[in-house]
């Protein structure tokens, strides 16, 4: 290795050696949050659903913040597979120090999103009635199947690029680490030698699984989408969800792939391998994303306002100049940040990248809310009540938990496998082609 390699190796290697009281803390504090909510989901085992906020608006509310956040969290996952797909096929060289970071927030977004319906359903036990019983003519079925293909996949699509960097660590961190990291090291890495016929078994999984992935993530969010999207209900009957997901997936998702990697570069002291260049262009993304969402939002408005079909006016008029409408037109403000932020030089910095994502993120829950909140406030019969909704304090103490679950979990993740993927960094800096060694830099024919 020359000495470029051997400060590539260092600096992504040297995290996982040892744990460090700075994360002992964290992940204690955010293991304590988490109990919080493994309690407060115990209380309402016990207790049953009454202890939502749902329950004083039996038959109107049927959902609250349980679902909002399964949409959340299934639409942030869309920052792994599909954009570190389309990137490979894109054959984008500065995404090499991002695409693992992006594979692993897939995997950890799609594991916590999936246990809120489960939570939504008061009887966990019943969702084996869904298996058992389930109806292929209803879209809960098809989001069920969607979600756990799009979760194997997304695990076989992080697991193939990561067996050369375990057999690295293998190699490299012997002695270094504890006695179950390096039995997980050598179980993991599968005998991973570097011979020429391993790397092109190698590359040619790594191109058929990038090729698939991004229609069965585009089809995931779609199917979400069609949990709404099937019901005759105003603000819902609409056949531009689909779509719209999928978009509002990738423009949370690189949002959060943002805010992941700053936090990571900083933590891990990795400014030499993620520049700002790969901030910038995430940047640069977000903003085409905004003005794709701001698209969307004006075809459903104008069509739906135009039309105004019973029912569409009580929607309308609460989320423009109604109870909503403090939550709308943040929402929307948040939609064109990103754009006025990247359109100002001034502005279009790290940090100013950095903003717009916080914003963005925050702007699509809002969305989430509002979607299914507002929507379901909408009468359908002549009540006298309206639907009125508020997450109880239950709820908040398993939407914290989840949150706190899925940085746990990254932040563990990074202490086990290198964040960055050494091997195609390493290739990308080689001066010139050389023959295969004990971990080698990989061939031409693995790039992407």
């Amino acid at each position: 290795m020359n000495a470029t390699e051997r400060d590539l190796e260092s600096t992504v290697l040297e995290p996982l050696v040892g744990l460090g009281r700075r994360f002992l803390f964290l992940a204690g504090g955010l293991a304590v949050v988490v109990l919080i909510g493994v309690v407060a989901y115990a209380t309402q085992l016990a207790e049953g659903l009454r202890v939502t906020g749902m329950a004083a608006t039996l038959n109107k509310q049927m959902y609250g913040i349980y679902i909002i956040n399964f949409v959340f969290f299934i639409g942030i996952s869309h920052a792994g597979t599909l954009i570190s797909a389309i990137l490979r096929v894109a054959k984008a060289e500065w995404r090499l120090p991002i695409t693992r970071m992006a594979e692993f927030i897939t995997v950890v977004a799609l594991s916590v999103g999936g246990l809120m319906p489960i939570i939504d359903l008061g009887r966990p036990d019943r969702i084996l009635n869904l298996l058992q019983y389930g109806r292929w003519n209803s879209p809960i079925l098809w989001d069920f199947f969607s979600i756990t293909t799009y979760l194997f996949g997304s695990l076989i699509y992080l697991f193939i690029p990561l067996i050369p960097d375990l057999a690295l660590c293998r190699d490299r961190l012997a002695g270094r680490v504890s006695a179950p990291k390096r039995w997980f090291y050598e179980v993991s890495s599968v005998r991973w030698r570097g011979t020429p016929r391993q790397w092109r078994s190698l590359g040619t999984a790594l191109t058929v699984m990038m090729v698939v992935i991004i229609p069965v993530a585009v089809s995931v969010h779609t199917v979400v989408s069609w949990i709404f999207a099937m019901t005759l209900r105003v603000g819902w009957n609409t056949a531009v969800f689909g779509a719209y997901f999928v978009a509002g997936a990738l423009f949370s998702g690189t949002a959060t792939l943002i805010l992941v990697m700053a936090v990571l570069r900083r933590v891990f002291r990795l400014h030499g391998v993620i520049k700002d260049r790969q901030f910038t262009n995430l940047g640069f993304m977000l903003a085409g994303f905004s003005g794709i969402m701001l698209y969307f939002n004006l075809n459903e408005l104008v069509t739906s306002g135009y039309k105004l079909a019973e029912g569409e006016g009580f929607f309308l008029d609460s989320i423009l100049v109604g109870p909503f409408a403090p939550w709308f037109w943040a929402y929307i403000l948040g939609l064109a940040s990103p754009a006025i932020i990247m359109l100002i030089p001034k502005t279009r910095s790290f940090w100013g990248v950095i903003v717009a994502s916080l914003i963005v993120d925050i702007a699509m829950w809002i969305e989430r809310y509002i979607i299914v909140v507002a929507t379901l406030r909408a009468p359908q019969m002549p009540y006298t009540n309206l639907a009125e909704y508020f997450p109880s304090t239950a709820e908040l103490a398993i939407s914290l938990g989840s949150v706190a679950l899925f940085v746990l979990l990254i932040a563990v993740f990074s202490k086990l496998v290198p964040v960055v993927s050494v091997w195609e960094l390493r290739h990308e800096r080689a001066p010139e082609p050389r023959e295969p060694e004990a971990v080698p830099a990989g061939p031409a024919a693995v790039r992407a």
